[in-house]
């Protein structure tokens, strides 16, 4: 990743962020939460705030989320299959059955993308289209789908970002225990390897992981998504052999292409004490550790951090020379942000009469005096300035890149039919404002990738929650770029985000209103 931006090139960038007032240095960052809220910047929106050169900017998807197609070609089960037909699991029934089909409307994106100025696509490959089974050799069509992809990407001057798993694990490897049954771990690096000998000479960035933590929470803890386990036991030993899958994957990759830069992307979020009370200040730190680091600090350190109140090595089967297996100096780190987390301790009797709250004894809960996007989640911008800054200072300024980063607005087409989105293009712009002070104040942040190009198949929401830059009809699945992807291609051609007045709305003369952005949150 020296290539494109070298320390020196970063070092000469915040004379030019007029908007942002440096209030700290990311090598002398505040390591805690609470701490980071005192060094708040004061953000002005009615600035212009040019980029680095050489900055990506793209949109992010995901396999099961938008290519449909889900026993065509070859193409095995996976969970998600598994756990979309389940009945009761997904909002309204829904499925990923045809999601966008983007399996057979690849060259439509692609289109879109092109007219948005883009020059980076996160998407992720399915590994049951690749090895039906979860072993074996690899599936010719599915290595031809992703052949074709790359190769009209690259023709297009829009860099691949591959994410190797995005959740759909073979149905076939669940069956045999899944995430939690170690073997898995090698399965997934033998996968890795099958893929990267295929794609390798195309694709130089790799991603891992997306979202560890939250697919074993969510998939083994809180059972609200494949394969809907609820097991403190499970979610233990998925997150070591999650772990362990990460160095091996890391190796197996970098065996396979010397050459490429790896990462993995992370679902980070500040977490903020909900008092000053010590006991709360501690169950921020436990929130951060288990929130943000539960899969960086054991892939860059060689050890879990300080989440637990003690480390269950015997439920998480952790054995001898484990915690030089799941090292992997990544070449970046991958953030997924959207929202902040505000944590207190649990009473006493709470965590007395339940176990979990004894081992982890945190309450998290989200932010509640920002705005709301449709799907309830806080605006607030300036927890992406404090994540990047946090990660900046405890690992040592490594590369990052915004893989995620978005919200659920369900504007729909009008008369005209354009879609006028304008909390979605304030949203981004406050965000993109919070992401170059950062950069500002030190952070080495190659690229920012907008949740998500379409519309589409949003997990246990379904399609009920709409995060696109470009409005899907659910019925023709037809594609229209709404007035945030128009705003965005305008900023990425710039490689800036203009002053508010540069990017009214294209309907203007319709009587849109002037973008209403919120700066109170820096105040």
């Amino acid at each position: 990743m020296q290539s494109i931006l070298g320390a020196s090139a970063a070092a000469g960038l915040p004379a030019a962020f007029s908007g942002c007032s440096k209030s700290s240095k990311a090598s002398t960052a505040p390591s805690s939460g609470s701490s980071l809220a005192a060094a708040n910047p004061r953000f002005d929106n009615s600035s212009a705030f040019p980029f680095p050169k050489g900055f990506f900017w793209g949109t992010a998807t995901a396999a099961y989320q938008i290519e449909g197609a889900w026993n065509q070609d070859g193409k095995g089960e996976s969970i998600w299959d598994r756990f979309a037909h389940t009945p009761g699991r997904i909002k309204n029934g829904d499925t990923g059955d045809v999601a966008c089909d983007s399996y057979h409307r690849w060259q439509e994106d692609i289109a879109l993308m092109k007219a948005m100025n883009l020059n980076s696509y996160r998407f992720s490959i399915s590994w049951p289209r690749i090895q039906p089974s979860g072993s074996g050799a690899a599936n010719s069509k599915g290595i031809d789908y992703y052949s074709r992809l790359a190769d009209a990407l690259l023709e297009a001057h829009i860099r691949p970002l591959v994410t190797l798993y995005h959740w759909d694990l073979p149905q076939a490897l669940e069956d045999a225990g899944g995430w939690p049954n170690r073997d898995t771990a090698a399965r997934f690096a033998d996968y890795v390897q099958l893929t990267v000998q295929s794609l390798g000479d195309r694709v130089s960035d790799w991603m891992l992981f997306n979202e560890p933590a939250a697919f074993v929470d969510l998939g083994h803890l809180e059972g609200r998504h494949a394969p809907g386990r609820k097991s403190l036991l499970d979610f233990l030993r998925a997150t070591h052999v999650v772990n362990l899958a990460q160095g091996a994957g890391f190796r197996a990759l970098k065996a396979a292409r010397p050459s490429a830069r790896v990462g993995s992307a992370f679902s980070m979020s500040p977490c903020e004490p909900a008092t000053n009370s010590e006991e709360d200040k501690l169950a921020a730190e436990r929130a951060h550790a288990i929130t943000n680091i539960w899969f960086l600090d054991p892939a860059l350190r060689g050890r879990y951090p300080d989440a637990l109140t003690f480390l269950p090595e015997t439920a998480m089967r952790i054995r001898s020379g484990d915690m030089e297996k799941v090292r992997a100096p990544l070449d970046f780190i991958g953030i997924n942000l959207y929202y902040r987390t505000i944590a207190s301790a649990p009473k006493a009797m709470e965590r007395a009469t339940h176990t979990q709250e004894w081992l982890f004894p945190v309450k998290m809960d989200g932010g509640q005096q920002g705005p709301k996007t449709d799907f309830g989640w806080e605006v607030w911008p300036k927890a992406l300035y404090d994540m990047v800054l946090r990660i900046t200072r405890d690992y040592n300024r490594p590369v990052i890149e915004i893989t995620e980063s978005g919200c659920s607005y369900s504007d729909g087409p009008g008369a005209s039919g354009l879609i006028h989105d304008s909390r979605r293009i304030g949203y981004h712009r406050e965000y993109l404002v919070a992401l170059a002070c950062s950069v500002a104040e030190g952070a080495d942040v190659r690229g920012y990738h907008a949740w998500s190009l379409l519309d589409n198949f949003e997990w246990a929401e379904g399609f009920s929650q709409r995060f696109g830059l470009a409005y899907v009809d659910l019925k023709t699945l037809q594609r229209t770029i709404k007035d945030s992807g128009r705003w965005y291609a305008k900023v990425a051609a710039g490689n800036r985000l203009g002053k508010i007045e540069d990017f009214r709305s294209p309907t203007k003369a319709e009587g849109t209103k002037k973008l209403q952005l919120k700066s109170e949150i820096y105040n």
